[in-house]
């Protein structure tokens, strides 16, 4: 753990960028590996990574062991303006890199189907009254040897001092309900229950 540090993720850098997807997907099932689940492995970094790093690099985080990456966190400051733009910025180019196939293809799983109709019909996540008090928004995850010892909060603390910074006076986060270490990790941290449906919980921190 002493040779744990936090540094910020380097956009330009490909090996960051292959790290954190990585570690997106060794934490793509409720906090477990979710390799054996996906035909295609970048589909979940796709989603909540590629996005953070290439539109938002001043806040990104990542927990390093010497130069690799263990741990990450990302974040945006506006979250209806980013989400706004990702349709004409993102969502393109990441649909004309999915494979011509049908979604129905044996050749792909229940997840990879999952991941890119939510990709091709995406929508804003967040409601409008959440938005108007914990603008900024996160994602956090951590490979094994990054937790514990309180590297987890630090992280986090960072990310919270650069979203401040940048004029954000509330942060949001959603996290399932079958992720109870997630949630109660969060709510040490003094996150609040702002609304839960049947799939989990979004949760709020002023800043």
């Amino acid at each position: 753990m002493s040779d744990l540090t936090i540094r910020r993720v380097r956009p330009g850098d490909p090996d960051d960028r292959k790290a954190l997807y990585d570690i997106c997907l060794r934490t793509g099932d409720y906090g477990n590996d979710a390799t054996s689940q996906f035909t295609l492995p970048n589909l979940l970094g796709d989603v909540y990574v590629g996005p953070y790093i290439l539109f938002h690099p001043l806040h990104c985080f990542a927990i390093s062991s010497g130069n690799r990456p263990v741990g990450y966190v990302l974040g945006v400051p506006d979250t209806h303006t980013f989400e706004k733009h990702l349709p004409t910025t993102w969502w393109p180019q990441v649909i004309a890199a999915l494979p011509e196939r049908h979604p129905d293809s044996p050749a792909l799983t229940r997840r990879d189907v999952e991941v890119m109709s939510l990709i091709t019909s995406w929508e804003p996540t967040a409601a409008t009254q959440i938005l108007e008090k914990y603008p900024a928004h996160l994602h956090i995850d951590l490979l094994q040897e990054a937790q514990g010892g309180g590297m987890g909060r630090r992280l986090i603390e960072t990310l919270f001092d650069s979203l401040r910074a940048a004029g954000a006076r509330g942060v949001h986060l959603g996290v399932s309900s079958s992720n109870p270490s997630a949630i109660g990790f969060y709510r040490h941290l003094g996150f609040t229950t702002l609304d839960q449906d049947a799939a989990g919980l979004t949760l709020g921190k002023p800043l």
